[in-house]
């Protein structure tokens, strides 16, 4: 089964194809761009390296979230587009478990952090077991307190990944009690590759969508919306 897969629901941007158990391709990019500017171009560029024709895909796995939400509007639209155009279906990928995915097999707890801006994360806990991953903690919105809270009292070492660990480091080396890891550059940010791996396994589980199914999973309202509802609460009192 071939797998294209697409990341932009943070900083990163990322397009990978994979064939059953080979990544045929992936490029990825952190630097400075708007996603817009860089998916697609991305994408035609890694179909021309590895030769290919995209009417082979047989689905499209996308980050849906949570995110940037910008981010997850063109990644979300850009796999629409392909979808629709060859007639193909979307596997929805929750964001904070296919970073978590970068650390498959690791014996550790896994906790991503994607900084959510004041002092909030999207995250989750999770854990490998006879080669799967299990959820400790289902991704989420939750204070850096929170989450810090709820490893301590797990009591296990845990590894933490995701573009918030460098916003909340300093507090993790605070408030955590239990030993614990950062994560190299190489597994740290998230990569369309994980999200092809773990679209596959959504894949088999029947978890693929049509097209006009998709929507992003955002989790929280986004900025503008929130400081709408507080002017609203404000006029009102």
């Amino acid at each position: 089964m071939k797998i294209l897969a697409l990341e932009s629901s943070g900083l990163v941007a990322s397009v990978a194809v994979t064939e059953d158990d080979n990544l045929l391709g992936e490029y990825t990019i952190n630097y400075k761009k708007t996603h817009s500017q860089t998916l697609l171009p991305m994408l035609d560029e890694v179909a021309k390296m590895i030769e290919l024709d995209l009417k082979s895909v047989d689905v499209i796995a996308v980050s849906a979230g949570p995110g940037s939400f910008t981010g997850l509007r063109i990644g979300s639209a850009t796999a629409k587009g392909l979808a629709l155009a060859l007639d193909k279906k979307i596997v929805s990928v929750p964001t904070v478990d296919a970073l978590a995915y970068n650390l498959w097999g690791s014996a550790d707890l896994v906790c991503p952090l994607m900084d959510a801006r004041r002092q909030q994360a999207y995250t989750g806990l999770y854990e490998f077991s006879e080669g799967q991953m299990n959820r400790v903690l289902a991704q989420c919105a939750a204070g850096i307190d929170e989450i810090t809270e709820k490893v301590n009292q797990l009591g296990r070492r845990t590894v933490f990944l995701g573009d918030g660990v460098p916003v909340f480091a300093d507090y993790i080396k605070e408030h955590v009690k239990v030993p614990y890891l950062f994560a190299p550059a190489h597994c740290n940010k998230q990569r369309a590759a994980s999200v092809a791996a773990l679209g596959a396994v959504l894949y088999e589980k029947g978890l693929a969508e049509d097209a006009a199914a998709h929507k992003p999973e955002y989790l929280r309202l986004s900025q503008a919306e929130r400081e709408r509802q507080e002017k609203v609460r404000d006029f009102r009192i």
